[in-house]
């Protein structure tokens, strides 16, 4: 695996990724959940190691792959794209080069902590997607949901439409899937005995396509007997249009009778997403059959659209907002919005300096994005993590700020909390999944060997929950063990031997044997990972 790497960009960084290819390649059409599954573990694998991961994947069934893989990763924090082309990459004239570029670009560049696709210049959520032509390179559309960013002239992200994990909990990915799922087409003239055989054993979860806004006859008493039997086994079926765009409704005789049959309602998700997230929910084992229809009903990665009317102050409302647009003579929506995002981000920052969470709970209902950063890229969390103010970074956690954002010095939040020594503001933000990046843990061992030569033992301390691997040596090559011994810093001898002895007896607790350990868990394939570097680090 060679790494390779593009030009400086505006933003003084560099992408730097590496390759790897899965053997052998897969038509996607012959995708299966194994396949969903490898891709997934591939990337918790080496989650620590990238800042971002884009997919190559052939665009058949790819908004399968991404919604799958939507559900499949749980609290996500950092981009994974996938992306493909309609013209094989070697032909003269394709669109593969832009769209790889494209993705690669996006996810070097911005934290979009989502998996998403990137095709013909714009990068859509994944779970948002289906494939709607197969001749054109503009083959992919988002039906209910704008695109996420546009890649024109410049590159434009649309920060609101955004999805953010909501939570304080580590990235996971859960391979389990249930294969028992299936979508079912509504059409004239269905026989019951068509139905009933489509929902027999092994049948537990169906995405019922219906008309228009959710619809069903109402007058084949034979055709919803069969639909309410497989609900009352168990079978959880949800309801989804089989319009392109639209979502679905209640508001017709036709669709309450499905609601009375006990399906749920499906918005306006894709039967691709739909499908997925059944099969996610559906391998859960340990949850109630009531507990997963809920969370059939509910928007778990942004996959179907919540009526927030009424939920948030309207920006024009603001009267903050109101006085400063009055004495610059602004008035027209778009510039308004422009002076809520130059005036807000810097106005959270200072909020979450002083430990205002009631501050930052005004701007959000404003409809501020509180993971936006100052001039210097600093995010409120890097201000609330320099501070310490635990109950501040907790409650920019749970309301999707990202632990991965890095200011222009190449610093996140997890630097911050270190270098200004909060212990519990470093625990948790570990607890999050944040991480030191490969070169600043390739930096970290001159620092390590200061720190205990000059018996430093709190910094040592800090620096280990942290994650730093305290074995590194600095510059001369002598490691921080060795170095405090040269000093006679017995003390932080003790207290390294020490920490040692915790982190052996915590792996041997995790293995119980070598045979656990799986060695082909660190192949990799058909996933492009990199890391976006600033040129000052």
């Amino acid at each position: 695996m060679i790494p390779l790497s593009f030009r400086m960009s505006k933003g003084n960084k560099r992408v730097v990724y590496t390759v790897l290819e899965y053997s052998p390649l897969l038509d996607s059409s012959n995708m299966t959940t194994d396949d969903w599954g490898r891709i997934g573990k591939d990337i918790e694998n080496n989650y620590q190691n990238y800042d971002g991961f884009v997919i190559l994947h052939g665009t058949d069934t790819m908004a399968y792959t991404a919604s799958a893989l939507s559900f499949m990763c749980e609290h996500l924090g950092k981009p994974i794209i996938l992306t493909g082309s309609q013209v094989p990459i070697y032909e003269m004239r394709n669109d593969g080069r832009g769209n790889l570029l494209g993705a690669l670009l996006i996810a070097g560049q911005f934290v979009i902590p989502e998996v998403c696709l990137y095709f013909y210049n714009k990068l859509y959520r994944g779970n948002r997607v289906t494939k709607v032509d197969a001749g054109s390179f503009n083959a992919f559309a988002s039906p209910n949901l704008a695109p996420l960013a546009t890649a024109e002239v410049d590159i434009t992200i649309n920060w609101d439409t955004v999805w953010r994990a909501n939570t304080t909990a580590k990235f996971q990915v859960s391979t389990e899937l249930n294969r028992n799922v299936g979508l079912l087409r509504l059409f004239p003239g269905i026989t019951a005995a068509t139905v009933r055989a489509f929902l027999q054993p092994p049948m537990e979860g169906v995405v019922l396509e219906t008309y228009g806004s959710g619809n069903a006859p109402d007058n084949r008493p034979d055709l919803l007997e069969e639909l309410r039997k497989a609900t009352d086994s168990g079978v959880i079926m949800v309801n989804c249009t089989q319009c392109l765009r639209g979502t679905v409704s209640t508001s017709y005789a036709t669709g309450k009778v499905l609601i009375d049959a006990g399906l749920i309602v499906g918005g306006d998700m894709t039967p691709e997403a739909a499908l997925s997230k059944l099969s996610y929910v559906l391998a859960k084992k340990d949850l109630s059959l009531e507990t997963k229809r809920k969370m059939m009903s509910q928007n778990l990665r942004g996959e179907m659209s919540v009526d927030m009317a009424g939920s948030k102050l309207c920006l024009s409302n603001s009267r903050f907002i109101q006085v400063i647009a009055k004495s610059l003579s602004v008035s027209c929506k778009e510039e308004l919005e422009a002076i809520r995002d130059a005036l807000t981000p810097p106005l959270a920052c200072a909020a979450a300096k002083i430990g205002d969470t009631e501050a930052l709970e005004a701007l959000k209902d404003m409809g501020t994005n509180l993971c936006l950063g100052d001039y210097d890229g600093r995010t409120p969390l890097h201000i609330a993590a320099c501070e310490g103010h635990l109950k501040v970074v907790q409650y920019l956690l749970i309301h999707g700020a990202t632990v991965y954002a890095k200011d222009r010095f190449g610093d996140t939040p997890l630097c911050n909390a270190v270098r200004f020594r909060h212990k519990e503001v470093v625990k948790l933000l570990r607890k999050t999944g944040a991480h030191f990046s490969r070169d600043k843990l390739e930096d970290a061992g001159a620092e390590l060997c200061n720190l205990a030569a000059i018996g430093d033992l709190e910094g040592l301390e800090i620096w280990s929950l942290a994650g730093a691997d305290l074995s590194k040596p600095g510059y001369d090559g002598q490691t921080v063990i060795q170095v405090a011994q040269a000093v006679g810093k017995q003390e932080v001898v003790a207290f390294l031997v020490q920490l040692m002895n915790n982190k052996a007896k915590t792996v041997f607790g995790e293995f119980n044997s070598y045979d656990e350990y799986d060695d082909d868990d660190e192949e990799n394939g058909g996933v492009i990972e990199f890391n976006a570097t600033s040129s000052g680090l």
